[in-house]
């Protein structure tokens, strides 16, 4: 059989394509880590500090909640990271002195709980170790994950002071945290009182409520209806005052030892424990008669109930 000789047009040489030196793609994952060095190599940054000092702008400040030194970055990081420094480079842009001094948070659990793993990998326990060196070990573990950190956001091209961040574990911010505390005392602002505190029994410590995770529960909700037991004083009239006599008075105070009030809880678990029953002063209340009920129904008719006006 003859062979197909027959040979498909190469399309390309049919266009009119431009020729450039300029390379197709932009390569930035080779050119930015040049762009980087380049900007650390003229003092990007110490140039903008030393013309505003030449120049007195209006400083700007942006207070940026640090990042926890343990990990690596994530997304959340970096969107975190990039906003806020498009607002200091258009800050800076706008003629302000816009420095940016970043930082961050080296105290908490997480930290001590590496170690603790690290411990238990080597089968040492945590409480035969010094309390010192424990600690000596956390800020090291610390340090390197800030160092990680440090260069991953300056990958990310954000601008600012890197070479002296602050950190909470320093110990002039240990220092100034001790100063504060005592002008509390020194002004006799600071007092010992009580109050529920979640506690960790394995770690020995308190824990703030962002550490707590709470498992879900589905739970029944119930409507509970209480019988009266005093309700004489607790007549106010809040409309026809004036035709609201001693005498009604006693006839609905009569009527009201023989009502219900009815709640609606998400916990029943603590009705045993229930003393009272709050009712808003802002909200008026009424007494009402149940005068017809559907079948499998709660309640009868002539049941007397105490319901908001605007519910009956």
């Amino acid at each position: 059989m003859p062979s197909d000789t027959t040979q498909k047009p190469d399309y390309k040489d049919t266009l009119n394509l431009p020729e450039t030196d300029f390379p197709m793609r932009a390569g930035l994952p080779q050119r930015e880590p040049k762009w980087l060095e380049r900007w650390e190599k003229i003092g990007v940054y110490q140039r903008l500090r030393a013309k505003a000092e030449a120049t007195p702008r209006v400083p700007f400040t942006l207070h940026d909640g640090p990042p926890y030194a343990n990990g690596h970055l994530h997304i959340g990081h970096a969107l975190n990271k990039v906003l806020k420094d498009m607002v200091v480079r258009s800050q800076q842009m706008m003629g302000r002195d816009a420095r940016y001094i970043p930082g961050w948070d080296c105290h908490g659990l997480p930290i001590e709980w590496k170690i603790e793993e690290a411990y238990r990998a080597k089968g040492r326990n945590k409480d035969d170790v010094p309390i010192v060196d424990f600690r000596q070990e956390c800020r090291r573990f610390a340090e390197g994950w800030i160092d990680v950190q440090r260069a991953e956001f300056q990958r990310l091209g954000v601008t600012g002071n890197w070479e002296n961040p602050y950190k909470t574990m320093d110990f002039h911010a240990e220092r100034v945290i001790a100063e504060e505390f005592m002008k509390f005392l020194m002004t006799g602002t600071l007092y010992q009182g009580s109050k529920p505190v979640m506690w960790s029994p394995v770690e020995k410590t308190a824990l703030a409520e962002a550490e707590i995770e709470y498992h879900d529960h589905q739970s029944h909700t119930i409507w509970v209806a209480f019988p009266v037991r005093r309700g004489g004083n607790a007549i106010m009239p809040t409309e026809d005052a004036d035709e609201f006599d001693d005498a009604n008075q006693a006839i609905l105070a009569d009527q009201l030892h023989e009502a219900r009030v009815v709640i609606w809880t998400t916990t029943p678990w603590t009705i045993p424990s229930n003393k009272a029953i709050a009712y808003n002063p802002e909200i008026s209340y009424g007494l009402f008669r149940v005068d017809a009920t559907q079948d499998e129904s709660w309640t009868a008719p002539g049941d007397l109930y105490v319901i908001a006006n605007r519910l009956a």
